[in-house]
């Protein structure tokens, strides 16, 4: 251990205190022996430090900082230096705010498109993900401070997070799941990781040991802090047993006193917590270092360009019939859409952040030399009709050359703690573009959302620039690529099916009671619709340019390939370029290609530049189910170069040499799996897959309720008080979203319907302690007056406690 000797000179309570939060954000002091609080941060495009009463659900304002372009857009740029380089600034504002730990970046996998926090995640492929990731912890990590990877793992919806239960193969989790993970911890040598809310086959992450101990530690090497996502542990010691060393928020102490008496009573050794105790002294001893010397702050305009720079390599070109763009200089454009106005530029929940500053679209238009003859609101922005207001848009359009048309979703579609409805533009929006049609067809869309939608209307456009959530910067950034200043580079991270019912896990998803089974394994993404060739709007990998690139000379040797990228437009341009593998082998199923390598190139026009991709440990692995061991295949593999998923510009092949490990399939009883074509796979059928029998997926009305229910289940409760506080919360929900207050509802749903009963004791930072729950539960299972005297009891020993 590296700081046994300070270690020693702790008493058994000392230690135990340092396992869990002071407060909401501040982890416990013990000043006699140097030891200071440190403070976390929500973070992953932008600091929210909150000035006044700490959340975690983004209701109270934080303290200014940039607020650069979502994870979902930065993904987009494919571009690690550029992701380095957001950590870097994102560091250097957390360390003038003095925060120790920025939490983020999240690799959580987009298996399925109505996540809600999707606009948090990178993408739906692991490589990509894991290799932006790196580049944002090395940024954010270079200033002294610590990144913060999350949610660890398999945290994939947002309905009932607290209390899902995942289930999944072994081998998906390793090659979909873990790999974003290995490669933050190995690449990014993050200093911290996040457990998740959820449970993994039965386990909740944050006490697995399978994942904890096996995985990330002895396999991966890791040797940092393990941080409870807020509110997420369930056994305290289950937990500090699997390594899970800081508990988030604040308890009160009371969670200690179970880590000092299960010491005591011999269920865990000492040696274990002074382990923990270890990590937790090394992040927080690593991190005050760069805090000794005098804090400066940052340079916020400065910071506000390099916003504005990684937003225009993020936003994506995704139709340009007619070379509509660039906009001409001097052409007449009417801007209707209330995004114009103000603009959709992050997410919402714990990662809203207080911009310093921020780019209107009205007031920067004029200087880009596009004549506007005026603006439209067009459409209400949370979906209520208005005819008078569609009306009025037309007027304006029949008068103009082109229409830019700003639409999207809106701040309580995309959000922490609650998962997407479906995946469609709101109705109103929608009703305005066909009108706007029907008077101009020079339509240019401006699409700002942090998710895949489904676009039906796609034929009556014939612009389309995806902004996602570009940042307190992306208003300009947008000008500058629909004008030409910026030639557009990003490529999609996701693929964008035609309509929902075509993605893999729309059967599965989300999990409305006990779990979610991952029937479709692996195929989920490009790795379904390629395999199962099923066609989609637009393919992973996919974006335009005002350029054009030519691919030839493909060589392929045992660590690398390289070709030759030739420049053929007239205007300089970046072409991302990505390398595929197949396996031309049918002995394992696979999906037909996987991304395992890209590269970011700038070529001026008419010039042709030479690209290297080399290849690494991930390139031909597969992980082995009966080996338990990744594996290489004895095969013949395809190599591909492509500019997306389905546009392949050069092909190749390379025999190697594998592991000889034996097959671990049985093909006659997995046909889905190996036609890929997973997308409705029988319960039978997965079970051969995993290799036991699923767990029932849902709720055992018979059973009393538990810590681990949700105030959802009250539903069904044996007390009447408690069914009744159901009816009343959704009658309030219902109601809140029926007079428009549909942010006041979000809050109900996510901080209340789907919450564990623990998290009323884990949240709310010792009002309420497990004791005083008990009470709470024997009214919600039929003794209301028991309850009661039992929750004004343990109440009452409680603030006795506290006074001694």
């Amino acid at each position: 251990m590296k700081y046994k000797e300070l270690i020693d000179k702790m008493t058994l309570e000392e230690k135990a205190s340092l396992m869990s939060g002071k407060d909401f954000w501040q982890t416990q002091e013990i000043g006699h022996l140097g030891i200071n609080n440190i403070f976390l941060a929500d973070g992953p495009h932008g600091i929210r430090k909150q000035a006044a009463a700490a959340d975690h659900l983004g209701l109270n304002a934080s303290i200014p900082a940039t607020c650069f372009p979502t994870a979902a857009a930065v993904a987009n740029s494919w571009n690690e230096a550029l992701g380095e380089k957001v950590g870097k600034y994102l560091g250097e504002e957390a360390v003038s705010q003095k925060v120790n730990v920025l939490l983020g970046p999240g690799v959580n996998m987009k298996r399925n498109p109505l996540c809600g926090r999707n606009f948090e995640y990178f993408s739906e492929d692991p490589y990509l993900a894991g290799k932006m990731a790196a580049g944002y912890i090395r940024g954010i990590q270079s200033n002294g401070i610590s990144a913060c990877v999350k949610h660890f793992c398999v945290n994939n919806q947002e309905e009932r997070r607290m209390a899902i239960d995942t289930i999944v193969d072994e081998r998906t989790l390793r090659e979909i799941y873990l790999t974003a993970f290995e490669i933050a911890v190995k690449e990014g040598n993050t200093k911290s990781v996040m457990s998740s809310y959820n449970m993994l086959n039965g386990t909740y992450t944050n006490e697995n040991k399978f994942l904890m101990q096996q995985i990330l530690r002895e396999e991966w090497g890791y040797n940092g802090c393990v941080i409870t996502d807020w509110g997420g542990s369930n056994d305290r010691i289950e937990g500090l047993l699997a390594g899970n060393e800081l508990e988030m928020p604040t308890t009160a102490g009371e969670t200690n006193q179970y880590i000092i008496q299960a010491i005591k009573n011999g269920i865990i050794k000492e040696e274990v917590l002074d382990t923990c105790v270890d990590r937790l002294l090394n992040l927080i001893f690593s991190t005050e270092e760069t805090f000794k010397t005098p804090i400066e702050d940052f340079d916020s305009e400065m910071h506000h360009k390099v916003a504005q720079e990684v937003a225009e390599e993020s936003i994506v070109l995704l139709k340009n019939n007619d070379n509509i763009l660039p906009l001409r200089h001097g052409m007449k454009v009417a801007v209707i859409g209330d995004f114009a106005k103000e603009a959709r530029y992050q997410g919402a929940g714990s990662s809203i952040v207080n911009p310093t500053s921020l780019d209107n679209t009205l007031d920067c238009i004029k200087s880009f030399g596009i004549e506007t003859i005026g603006f439209e609101v067009g459409y209400n922005r949370y979906g209520k009709r208005s005819s008078s207001m569609i009306s009025k848009a037309c007027a304006l359009a029949k008068k103009a050359e082109a229409v830019l048309l700003y639409i999207g979703l809106d701040e309580v579609s995309e959000v922490e703690g609650l998962d997407r409805q479906n995946m469609k533009l709101p109705k109103n929006q929608i009703e305005l573009l066909n009108a706007l049609y029907q008077v101009n067809p020079n339509i240019v869309v401006v699409l700002s959302c942090g998710s895949v939608i489904e676009m039906p209307w796609i034929t009556k456009v014939k612009g389309l620039v995806h902004a996602y959530l570009s940042g307190q910067a992306g208003a300009k950034a947008i000008l500058r690529i629909l004008t030409g200043e910026v030639n557009p580079s990003g490529k999609l991270a996701e693929t964008y099916p035609i309509c929902y019912e075509d993605t893999s896990s729309c059967h599965n998803f989300p999990g409305k009671e006990v779990s979610v089974e991952y029937r479709e394994a692996l195929f989920i993404g490009y790795r379904y619709f390629d395999t199962a060739k099923v066609d989609v709007l637009f393919p992973f990998g996919y974006g335009l340019s005002y350029t054009t690139f030519e691919y030839s000379d493909l060589q392929v040797t045992k660590d690398a390939v390289t070709f030759k990228l030739t420049n053929t437009g007239k205007h300089a341009g970046m072409e991302i370029s990505q390398l595929y593998v197949g396996c031309n082998s049918k002995e394992i199923f696979r999906a037909n290609k996987e991304l395992k390598g890209f590269a970011k190139t700038l070529v001026n026009p008419g010039e042709t530049k030479t690209v290297t991709i080399l290849f690494d440990d991930k390139t031909f692995r597969y992980f082995n189910i009966k080996s338990k061991r990744w594996e290489i295949e004895t095969a013949d593999y395809q190599i591909m170069i492509g500019a997306s998923s389905i546009d392949i510009k050069l092909t190749d092949n390379i025999y190697i040499e594998g592991t000889n490990a034996p097959l671990p399939y049985d093909k006659e009883r997995l046909p889905s799996y190996f036609s890929g074509k997973a997308e409705n796979v029988s319960a039978s059928e997965f079970e051969s897959l995993l290799g036991y029998k699923a767990p029932k997926t849902t709720w055992d009305r018979k059973k009393p309720l538990g810590y681990n229910d949700t105030i959802a289940q009250c539903q069904y409760a044996k007390g009447a008080f408690a069914r009744f506080a159901y009816h009343v919360l959704v009658f309030a929900y219902w109601f809140l979203k029926k007079i428009g207050k549909r942010k006041i509802a979000n809050i109900i749903m996510m901080s209340v319907y789907h919450q564990p009963f623990r998290g009323i004791a884990r949240l709310t930072g010792g009002i309420m302690n497990m004791p005083m729950l008990d009470g709470v539960l024997m009214i919600v299972n039929g003794h209301f007056f028991k309850g009661l005297r039992h929750v004004f009891s343990e109440r009452k020993k409680m603030l006795r406690a506290g006074m001694r």
